[in-house]
């Protein structure tokens, strides 16, 4: 086994250093709660030594691969370390301001507590509620400026490798298109709330157009913020709906989506798959991201099971049971493989040729 360079230790220092950081804010705030809110305490079930097991073993599996790929070229090893940690530590004060208010909507099981200005026209129905018992739902400046790190310490520090598991099909699947020059290639990145996964794809496709479409307004800004700064190129954001995408028939050559579809009714989530069909030129990739099913990885169940019982996640049940690789069929898509890593699946699809 070959010495590992200071680079590869300074990454799985830092990779330690935030699951740890993430295991201690959520037993501390449980804590927290079981003194203080002890009626709203979710009913989750002890997990096993053994699937513990499984779940440190399958992390670190995560993070060797995470790296490896670093070292391969299919992103910078700078990506591996490009965290805002001045903005996260101004921000970090704010979850624990945050918590009375998340205790009061789980003892009053209201999940549509969102901003008085939020235009409700604006947003399908399975829309405005507050997902994972998030402030103002996705519907505010708040809310968008927590989001990246609640999601950093929900998954351990795990979230930003397993966000990178689709550059590699990414990438593989725009040599469909190896003649044209790289700047004109399209890539369309589908919900894509504050920009983490855009800003990730761009440091392994500097010179491709980047767009991303989110129903959030106040998540498009903050994306704006993390993407749109200094010299690197501009990344286009629009305003809109995953069911009714604003781009033109065949008018990209990939399309990604991360953690979407748990979020989704199966109607909506059939009707996103569509659409993503849709504005994909023939012979164009479709990589889609989101968490780990029954059918997939059963030593899981409670673990999944756990994560509906602490979170509001009202169609997650629905979707772990799902048939993603039938939908993707259903829209029209073949050659379509699929691989899991921690607690992200990721489905590959590609448009026909002659379609």
């Amino acid at each position: 086994m070959a010495t590992p360079t200071l680079t590869e230790i300074a990454y799985r220092t830092l990779q330690q250093s935030r699951s740890l950081a993430g295991l201690a804010h959520k037993e501390i705030s449980t804590k927290l709660m079981e003194l203080m809110a002890p009626e709203v305490t979710p009913s989750t079930e002890p997990v096993p030594a053994e699937m513990l097991m499984q779940l440190r073993q399958a992390m670190a599996d995560l993070e060797d691969l995470d790296w490896r790929e670093a070292e391969q070229g299919l992103y910078p090893k700078s990506q591996l370390f490009d965290l805002p940690w001045v903005d996260w530590a101004t921000r970090y004060p704010r979850l624990w301001l945050d918590l009375p208010s998340t205790w009061n909507r789980r003892r009053e099981r209201n999940v549509r507590d969102l901003p008085d200005h939020a235009d409700e026209a604006l947003y399908p129905d399975y829309y405005l509620q507050n997902f994972h018992h998030q402030t103002d739902g996705y519907l505010s400046d708040h809310s968008a400026e927590l989001y990246d790190l609640q999601v950093d310490i929900l998954f351990n520090g795990a979230a930003d490798a397993m966000r990178r598991r689709v550059i590699a099909p990414l990438k593989r699947g725009l040599r469909a298109f190896e003649g044209r020059p790289s700047a004109s290639l399209k890539v369309l990145d589908v919900a894509t709330g504050t920009g983490r996964t855009l800003q990730q794809i761009r440091a392994a496709l500097p010179e491709a157009t980047l767009v991303g479409v989110d129903l959030s307004e106040a998540y498009l800004r903050q994306a704006n913020r993390w993407l749109n700064q200094g010299d690197s190129p501009l990344v286009q954001l629009l305003q809109g709906n995953g069911e009714s995408i604003p781009l033109a028939d065949g008018s990209t050559q990939a399309v990604t989506c991360v953690f979407l579809m748990h979020e989704l009714p199966g109607e909506a989530r059939q009707a996103v798959i569509n659409q993503c069909y849709r504005v994909l030129e023939p012979g164009g990739v479709f990589v889609l991201a989101d968490s780990i099913q029954l059918a997939d990885s059963p030593q899981f169940e409670l673990a999944m099971d756990n994560f509906r019982k602490a979170f509001h996640e009202p169609y997650y049940r629905d979707y772990i049971s799902d048939d993603m690789e039938r939908r993707l069929q259903q829209a029209g898509f073949t050659g379509i493989a699929a691989d899991s890593h921690f607690m992200t699946r990721v489905w590959t699809a590609t448009k026909p040729p002659t379609a």
